[in-house]
């Protein structure tokens, strides 16, 4: 489960992604509109794996993110910024089509072995809620192979702009609002 604490960010997630993306030429122009969100749970429990589906201007766009308690060395570049957490203190927000922790849950969703985590907010110790999900995330057989063979040890395919779909022998679906795409593959 990913547990969300009731918390203060400064900035906020969309502030943040904001910013970053104004600096990205994939991500067009204009303002974001948040469409959802969904989250995968890191085994070692170090690292929050959120990924945010917005429209800006007339891009689609799928902006996977880690939260980290403490800088990466050697991924300066793709650093999205720093927020400050009211209960855990400063984060360091990556892109997760880059790390490691958000590539490997990635992985095992499409090879089977993951589902995207149920939400649990917290607030001094205890449990207050269990939140639904904004997007739902399926997995699905798609062209290139099946489950075995090269696709389980391919690559895996995160666009960021949803403009088309990524071809591989598996394919994650978000599915939110009446609309859909497909997120990720393994090739």
């Amino acid at each position: 489960m990913a547990i969300i604490y009731r918390a203060t960010l400064t900035p906020s997630k969309p502030e943040l992604i904001g910013a970053w993306l104004d600096g990205r030429p994939w991500a067009g122009q204009g303002p974001d509109e948040v469409l959802g969100t969904y989250r995968f749970d890191d085994p070692e429990g170090e690292v929050g794996v959120e990924v945010f589906l917005l429209r800006r201007g007339d891009r689609l766009l799928h902006v996977p993110l880690t939260y980290r308690g403490a800088p990466v060395p050697g991924h300066e570049d793709h650093l999205v910024g720093t927020l400050e957490h009211s209960v855990l203190g400063t984060r360091w927000v990556y892109d997760g089509t880059e790390d490691e922790v958000s590539l490997a849950c990635f992985r095992r969703a499409l090879t089977g072995e993951q589902e995207q985590a149920d939400l649990e907010i917290w607030e001094d110790g205890r449990l207050l809620e269990q939140r639904p999900q904004q997007v739902l995330v399926s997995r699905e057989s798609g062209s290139g192979g099946g489950e075995t063979g090269p696709a389980r040890g391919g690559q895996v395919l995160l666009p960021h702009v949803l403009d088309g779909e990524p071809e591989g022998g598996s394919r994650l679906v978000a599915r939110w609002g009446g609309e859909q795409a497909v997120v990720a593959a393994l090739s």
